[in-house]
C-alpha cells in the first residue's frame, strides 16, 4: 500500500470517528439502562457497567418492604442490591409497585380507593425516598469512615407503578385512579426531595385486550392529561414500546410524544423503560419472539432510531429487557435476556451490538 493510500485510509477513519464522537458525547449518563430480572452478583454489576450500562431499573414491592400494617419499613432486602450496584458506579431506577394483602386482595389494585390506602402509600413511598433520596439514611449508614461504605450515589428519579395501562399489573386500567396515585405520590416524593423527578409508569404501548383490562398506551395518556392540574404531578413519561419490529416501535413512541406534544408538556421526558426482542422464533405465541440474530438486529435498529431522535423525543433513558435469559417470568423473558441464563456469562449477537451502539466493552 503507498504511503497516499494510508494517508487517504487514515483520513477518511478520523473522518469517521470525529462524525461519530458529537452524537456520542451529548448522550447524558444513564442513557443505556437494563431491567434485569433474575438475582444480581457483582459479578453481574461489574459485567453491566464495563458494557456500557450506567443504570438499573429496579422494582420496589412494598409487600416485601412492609409484609404487614403494623411492621415498619424493612430495606434490607433491597440495600444489599443498592449497595451492589453503588459499589459499580451503577444508578438505581426505583420503581414503587404493589399494593400489600393488608390492604387489598389485590397487588394490582391501585391504593386509591379510600384515605387509609392513600396515606399508607404516601408513607411507602417518602420512606423510600428517606431511604435512598438524597437525603437518605442509607448514604449516611454506608458513609465514609463507616464499617460497611457505599460509594454515595443517590436516587434522583422514581417510577410511580408500572404498565398502569395493563391488567397483568394494574386492575383496572383506570387514568382517573392512576392520576389519584400519581398526586398522593408527588406529595410524598417531593416532599422528601423537592428537586426529585417523578416518571410515570411504563405504559404497555399497544396491549390486545380493551377497556377495563387494558387501554392503549397513547389514549390511556391523553386521558391522563385531561385530570385537572395532573401535569405538576410528574417529570417524565415512561413507555415500554414492545412491538413486533423497529417500525412498530417507532410508531408507539412516536404516537406517546405527539400527545405529550398536544398537551403542551413537551419538556417532560421520555423515558423508554422496557424494550427488548426474545431470541427463540415464535411469531404466533409471541410477536416480539424473533430469533437469536434478528434480535440483534431489531435492538441495533431501535436504538439507531432512538438515538438519532433524541433530542426531538426529549428521550432521557432507554432500558433493555433483559439481563438474563429467564424463564418462568413471562411469556417471553425465557429468550429476552442478553445473555443464556446461568451463572456464566454465555453473551448472545445482541450484547455485541449492544457494547458496539453503548461504546462498552464484550468482557
Amino acid at each position: 500500500m503507498s504511503k497516499g493510500s494510508k494517508c487517504i485510509l487514515l483520513t477518511a477513519s478520523l473522518v469517521a470517528l470525529l462524525s461519530a464522537a458529537p452524537a456520542q458525547a451529548q448522550l447524558p449518563r444513564g442513557f443505556f439502562g437494563i431491567a434485569p430480572q433474575t438475582y444480581l452478583t457483582a459479578a453481574d454489576a461489574a459485567r453491566m457497567k464495563s458494557g456500557g450500562i450506567d443504570i438499573v431499573r429496579l422494582p420496589i414491592f412494598w409487600r416485601d418492604v412492609q409484609p404487614t400494617a403494623s411492621s415498619a419499613p424493612n430495606w434490607s432486602a433491597y440495600d444489599s442490591v443498592v449497595a451492589l450496584l453503588s459499589r459499580s458506579h451503577l444508578e438505581v431506577l426505583p420503581v414503587l409497585y404493589g399494593t400489600p394483602r393488608w390492604l387489598s386482595r389485590r397487588e394490582t389494585k391501585l391504593p386509591v380507593s379510600n384515605a387509609r390506602q392513600r396515606q399508607a402509600w404516601w408513607g411507602f413511598a417518602r420512606a423510600a425516598v428517606d431511604r435512598y433520596g438524597r437525603r437518605g439514611s442509607f448514604w449516611i449508614e454506608h458513609g465514609p469512615g463507616t464499617a460497611d461504605f457505599v460509594p454515595r450515589n443517590p436516587v434522583r428519579t422514581w417510577q410511580v407503578w408500572n404498565e398502569e395501562n395493563f391488567f397483568y399489573f394494574t386492575t383496572p386500567a383506570s387514568p382517573g385512579r392512576y392520576a389519584r396515585l400519581l398526586k398522593v405520590s408527588r406529595g410524598a416524593i417531593k416532599g422528601a426531595d423537592g428537586h426529585a423527578k417523578i416518571v410515570i409508569g411504563g405504559l404497555f404501548g399497544d396491549p390486545k385486550e380493551r377497556p377495563p383490562r387494558a387501554m392503549d398506551s397513547a389514549v390511556f395518556l391523553q386521558r391522563l392529561y385531561r385530570v385537572h392540574g395532573i401535569k405538576r404531578s410528574f417529570d417524565g413519561v415512561g413507555l415500554h414500546p414492545y412491538a413486533a419490529n423497529v417500525a412498530k416501535l417507532e410508531r408507539l413512541t412516536e404516537a406517546i410524544r405527539t400527545v405529550m406534544i398536544r398537551n403542551r408538556d413537551r419538556h417532560a421526558g421520555l423515558y423508554i423503560t422496557e424494550m427488548g426482542w426474545g431470541s427463540r422464533h415464535r411469531p404466533r405465541q409471541v410477536s416480539f419472539e424473533v430469533g437469536l440474530r434478528p434480535q440483534a438486529r431489531e435492538l441495533r435498529g431501535a436504538y439507531r432510531y432512538l438515538i438519532r431522535s433524541r433530542h426531538r423525543l426529549n428521550l432521557k433513558q432507554v432500558h433493555w429487557f433483559s439481563w438474563k435469559d429467564a424463564p418462568g417470568f413471562c411469556s417471553f423473558c425465557g429468550s429476552v435476556g442478553l445473555f443464556r441464563r446461568g451463572a456464566r456469562f454465555r453473551p448472545k449477537p445482541a450484547w455485541h451490538s449492544f457494547t458496539a451502539i453503548a461504546h462498552g466493552r464484550l468482557r
